[in-house]
């Protein structure tokens, strides 16, 4: 079965991460993705903390698309586990 979309959950400053979520049929699955992951996808300069929202929402079905393949790759990550995005995750 293919992950759906899920929930937005929020930006951590302190570890620099936005947190989302994807649906694995009734199960919802933790996912975040690096800051810097998202930068190097959409330009050079970094965005502000009050950015980070918007950004994703921007980028989300890359992001969700690259979250889907580690999911299908079982590679997670993590207590309990999940799938974490970093920019090595989107070079070819």
């Amino acid at each position: 079965m293919a992950l759906t979309r899920g929930s937005f959950r929020g930006y951590e400053y302190d570890r620099m991460v936005v947190l989302f979520s994807m649906i694995d049929g009734m199960k919802e699955i933790s996912c975040a993705i690096s800051t810097s992951a998202m930068d190097d996808l959409e330009s050079p300069e970094r965005s502000k903390p009050d950015q980070r929202e918007a950004q994703f929402m921007r980028l989300r079905d890359r992001i969700e698309e690259h979250a889907a393949r580690k999911f299908l790759a079982r590679e997670f990550e993590g207590t309990p586990p999940g799938v974490i995005l970093r920019s090595i995750d989107f070079r070819n």
